[in-house]
């Protein structure tokens, strides 16, 4: 009964891992679809003899490039910021905050 329940924790622990992974796959793809019609639109509103090369261009590519990246080292290197094991060693040190607390 016991390996059972490991299995199944380990189980549910892969299954939020490859959701995570999902979920930055998928704001990848909105990202570069996203950008894709930003450049289209704006190489379509440049005046005769205009650079591209402009920062308010890039804006939200760059910006939104910083956010992407974070989503990927929070799913691809997590043990990066955090350790290993860091959310279940907070939940029980949270929990035995809270027992103290009542006691």
């Amino acid at each position: 009964m016991n390996q059972d329940i490991s299995d199944l924790e380990y189980l549910d622990r892969v299954r939020k891992r490859v959701k995570k992974i999902k979920g930055f796959y998928s704001h990848l793809l909105v990202y570069i679809v996203i950008n894709i019609m930003i450049v289209i639109i704006n190489i379509q509103d440049l005046e005769p003899g205009e650079s591209y090369f402009q920062f308010k261009n890039f804006f939200t590519l760059f910006f939104w490039g910083i956010g992407l990246l974070v989503h990927g080292l929070s799913v691809f290197l997590p043990d990066f910021i955090f350790s290993k094991n860091w959310e279940e060693r907070k939940i029980k040190e949270l929990m035995e905050k809270d027992r103290k607390q009542w006691d």
